[in-house]
This record gives C-alpha cells, sequence and structure tokens, in this order.
C-alpha cells in the first residue's frame, strides 16, 4: 500500500483514464544471483552488430559545441542557458537511412561540466549511445568526443545529453532519418519541437531538481501554496515569487494522465523555441500538404497538440509507420515523436501544443493567407475533438513485429511517489556508480517481454534505448511509451542488438531520482 499525499487524492480521475490502458502484465523470472558475465558497450558482439547494418557508405559529419549561450525566447525574453552552437533548438541534423553519423561532439560547457549526447530511438551500437558510464566516458570539459554510427531506421528523432538533468536546458536538437524510399507524398515538411522552459528565469535545473527531491516530507506544508482539487489545473505563478517552492508545481491534474499531470513549475511552454506570444511562423500555401514531424523535448510535461481549423492524419510515432489515422489532436509524452499530414486551409491557424494539466500552451502559427493573428490564449476546437494515443495506433505492415511467444519476460514494476521522491523500477532506485548491480538480463536472438506495472500515483513515459518494442498484441513500434498510474502496460521486442542499455523513465526528473534500470545482453 502506498502512503496517502496528494498524489493520491488526485488519483480521483484515474478512472476516467481506463479505457486507454493496455492489458495488465503478471509473472516473470526471478535475476539470477551472482554476477553474471555481461556483453561490453564495445565487445566483439557490438562490432559484429554494427558491420553487418545495411550502410548506404555515405558519411555525414557534424561539430556540436555544448556551451553557455544567451538566447532570445521571444517577446523581449531572453535566457542564460546551456545549448549546442547558441541555439535552441540546436541546430536540426539531417541525414538518410544507412548514412553514417559522424558527430564530433566539444564540451564548452563551464563549471567543470561533464557531458555526454545520447541519440534517442536510434538502434545504434551500444558505444555510441552515450550514457556515462554505462556507455562512454562523460566528455570532460574541454575536451571533444566523436561518435560514429550507421542511422539505420528513416525516422524522426533527437539527441539530447544523458547526465543529470541536462535535458531540461537547451541541449537537444532534432535528427531526421530520410528513408530514400519516401513512400508518402506531400509538399513540405516541418519540424516542430516542442519543450517546457524554465533554465535562466526561474532558476536552474539543478535547483529544481534539489528542490522537487526533498520530496513533500522535506518541506514546511505551512510554506505550500494553496491547491486546486475541485478538478482544475494547477495555474503556477510563471516566476515563483512570493512561494517558498518556486519548482514544486501543485495540483496539476489531467484526467488523460490519470490523475497527476506533473512535479514541475514552468514559466514558459515553447514550440521551436519560442514563446506564445512571439511565435515560430510556419509558411505555405492553401491546399499544400504538409508533413509535421512532432518532438517532445520537454522534461515533465505531455502536450496535447492540435492544429486549429485542420484534421491531422497520423503516419508514423517514433520514427515508425503506423495504420493512417485521421484525428483532430495527439497526446505526446516527453521523448515521444509523431508525424502527421495536414492539407492547409487559407489563413492563419495557430498550432497548440496545450500543456497537459498544467493551464498553459505553447503554440507556432501556420500562415497561408491573410487574416488576424489568433490570440496568444487561443484554444481551437481540436484539442477536445478526437484525440489519439499510441495505444489506438497499428503498426504498418511492413514494420509490424509479428506475434511470439516471449523467450524472456521482465515484471518492470514502477514505484516511488512525492512524499520521498523515491522514484524506482523493481524497488531499485538506479546507481550510475553501481550500474551492473541488478541489470534486466535478455540474451541475443530472442523475443523479450517487458511488464510495465505502474503502481505509483503518476504516469510514466517509459524509454528503452536500442531498440523498438510493440505496444500490446497490435500496437506499433514505438521506443517510448506512456504508463499511467495504477495500470499496465505489456511490450515485445526482438533482442537483435547486443550491448548494454538504458530502461528509464522519460521525465528528467524521475530518471535522474532512480526510476532507471540496465538492460544487459550475457556475454
Amino acid at each position: 500500500m502506498h502512503p496517502v499525499h496528494r498524489r493520491s487524492v488526485l488519483l480521483a480521475g484515474l478512472g476516467a483514464a481506463g479505457a486507454g490502458a493496455l492489458t495488465a502484465c503478471s509473472g516473470s523470472p526471478s535475476t539470477p544471483s551472482g554476477a553474471p558475465s555481461l556483453v561490453s558497450a564495445s565487445g566483439p558482439e557490438v562490432t559484429r552488430v554494427e558491420k553487418a547494418r545495411a550502410g548506404s557508405g555515405a558519411e555525414r559529419k557534424h561539430t556540436l559545441t555544448a556551451a553557455s549561450a544567451v538566447v532570445d525566447l521571444g517577446a523581449g525574453i531572453t535566457a542564460r542557458t546551456w545549448a549546442y552552437d547558441g541555439r535552441v533548438p540546436g541546430k536540426e541534423l539531417r541525414i538518410s537511412a544507412g548514412d553514417t553519423l559522424v558527430a564530433e561532439l566539444s564540451n564548452q560547457l563551464p563549471d567543470r561540466t561533464t557531458t555526454s549526447i545520447h541519440w534517442h530511438g536510434i538502434a545504434l551500437r551500444s558505444d555510441m549511445d552515450g550514457v556515462p558510464p554505462a556507455t562512454q566516458a562523460p566528455v570532460r570539459p574541454g575536451s571533444t568526443f566523436t561518435y560514429r554510427f550507421i542511422a539505420p531506421d528513416p525516422g524522426t528523432y533527437f539527441f539530447h545529453p544523458h547526465v543529470g538533468v541536462q535535458l531540461d536546458r537547451g541541449l537537444y536538437a532534432p535528427l531526421i532519418v530520410e528513408d530514400p524510399r519516401e513512400p508518402l507524398g506531400y509538399d513540405a515538411e516541418w519540424v516542430v519541437v516542442l519543450d517546457d522552459w524554465l533554465d535562466g528565469v526561474t532558476g536552474t535545473p539543478d535547483q529544481a531538481f534539489a528542490e522537487v527531491a526533498q520530496g513533500m516530507g522535506g518541506h514546511d506544508m505551512g510554506d505550500m501554496p494553496s491547491m486546486d482539487m475541485g478538478g482544475g489545473s494547477a495555474s503556477p505563478s510563471p516566476s515563483g515569487a512570493g512561494t517558498a517552492m518556486p519548482f514544486m508545481l501543485m495540483g496539476a491534474r489531467s484526467d488523460l494522465l490519470g490523475g497527476d499531470a506533473g512535479d514541475v513549475a514552468y514559466p514558459h511552454h515553447l514550440v521551436n523555441g519560442r514563446v506564445p506570444a512571439d511565435p515560430d511562423v510556419h509558411r505555405g500555401k492553401p491546399g499544400q500538404k504538409v508533413r509535421l514531424r512532432i518532438v517532445n523535448a520537454g522534461a515533465d510535461t505531455a502536450y496535447r497538440v492540435a492544429l486549429g481549423g485542420h484534421r491531422m492524419t497520423v503516419t508514423h510515432t517514433d520514427g515508425f509507420p503506423v495504420r493512417h489515422e485521421e484525428v483532430d489532436a495527439l497526446l505526446v509524452g516527453m521523448g515521444e515523436r509523431y508525424d502527421v499530414l495536414v492539407t492547409l486551409g487559407d489563413g492563419v491557424f495557430p498550432l497548440v501544443a496545450l500543456a497537459e494539466g498544467k493551464n498553459a500552451t505553447g503554440r507556432a502559427l501556420v500562415r497561408t493567407g491573410s487574416g488576424a493573428v489568433p490570440a496568444p490564449t487561443a484554444r481551437p476546437k481540436e484539442l477536445d475533438g478526437r484525440l489519439v494515443t499510441a495505444d489506438r495506433l497499428r503498426a504498418a505492415d511492413a514494420v509490424r513485429l509479428e506475434a511470439a511467444k516471449p523467450d524472456i519476460v521482465h515484471r518492470v514494476e514502477l514505484s516511488g511517489g512525492m512524499a520521498r521522491y523515491d522514484w524506482a523500477l523493481n524497488g531499485r532506485r538506479f546507481d550510475m556508480k553501481d550500474q551492473t548491480a541488478n541489470p534486466l538480463l535478455v540474451e541475443e536472438g530472442r523475443r523479450v517481454r517487458l511488464e510495465f506495472v505502474n503502481g505509483t500515483d503518476m504516469w510514466h513515459p517509459m524509454h528503452l534505448h536500442g531498440h523498438t518494442y510493440r505496444l500490446g498484441a497490435e500496437g506499433p513500434r514505438k521506443d517510448t511509451a506512456i504508463v499511467l498510474p495504477g495500470r499496465s502496460l505489456s511490450v515485445d521486442f526482438d533482442a537483435d542488438n547486443p550491448g548494454r542499455w538504458m530502461l528509464h523513465c522519460h521525465n528528467a526528473y524521475h530518471g535522474e531520482a532512480g526510476m532507471m534500470a540496465l538492460v544487459a545482453y550475457r556475454a
């Protein structure tokens, strides 16, 4: 039984979310005792699989400099942050499937800060995955590290550090892997990057983590702002002024997310690095068909995304094609990506990213003709129309993971809460200094099932590195999927990429607190 605290109260809305839950799971073998022999991140097994990948022979070289920067968020708002080459988001990298990406990272961050780059969603070689110390040594300040790997699968991806809560700064950028035999027909393509932003405005992510990591038990409840328990959403002060806890978000609720919507108060929600009052503008012509590649690079926020006056046809999620579905809105958790097609109307339209349960929005504009610009607070009716979540999609036939009895089953219990901020998997808070202490063991060539069982009062977007899994029995191919509070989600994948891989909640603060495990191949 979980201790009763504010998160339990918010579970009153859980029943409404049950329709989207997938089949519950049960049972798994226990982890063997002793110290099993594991494939190393750069072992011969890793090299063998990399050589077998279908490469194009082309190399695409890029340099990336991680450094302090003052960035313009629009509307006169500037923020001192860390960024790649002084931009937020960082410059988009675009290659073709089968190309070898050669990316040199130069670490020019202040305060003797180490860093790395994780190539989120790419089935790459383990020693290029960017997770210190599991797959590489951290990149020291003043040093460089060159990532070199074949990107085998076309799709929409992004990259970010895997050190502390650096993701919640400006260190992220899209990576688009084009399909040389692209089957979709469209006239234009726009990349839409969503982010929740506090760095350089109310403080830093490290300060935010230090505050929320104390949990509810570590704060004087008398100093806390009042909570909305009447079914509304939280309305945090943009600056946190006048509160004892400027970073902890109170009373954020979403039935869609099963109750509690998030931990952290953000003063801004960005679309392509811009605030709603001074948005990024996409220009097109009426009748054009446009592909939107939508990336949630946020740390603590799920976004409900809609384009006013339009319906969207979902074509991909997490890089892999799905059977096309026409929808009004999408729910995009942290780390998830969706591709959609839209046929543009005539006028000026808001592309809105509603911060689910947080009473705030990000937005861009789509302009195809004359007309008044919608107000920054405009809420298109499509946000309340037909909304799709990943469990309602089906994989396209070409990428469907065929049904097979799993050879290995791991029950992964999601535990913890705000009382002590003790987020964990299977009751263990992950320790990077002892990363191989309790691995989830897999064997190459086997079908693996992960049975996520969420015993917490919070939703968690669960991300697996180096692989894609199938949701449920017939669902899409994904690498990140939302597991609702009090619910279970069963996912299957083929163990075809030996090495050492992280499995974790893509809420940056939950992962840093310990909601992470190592998926390791037996040698």
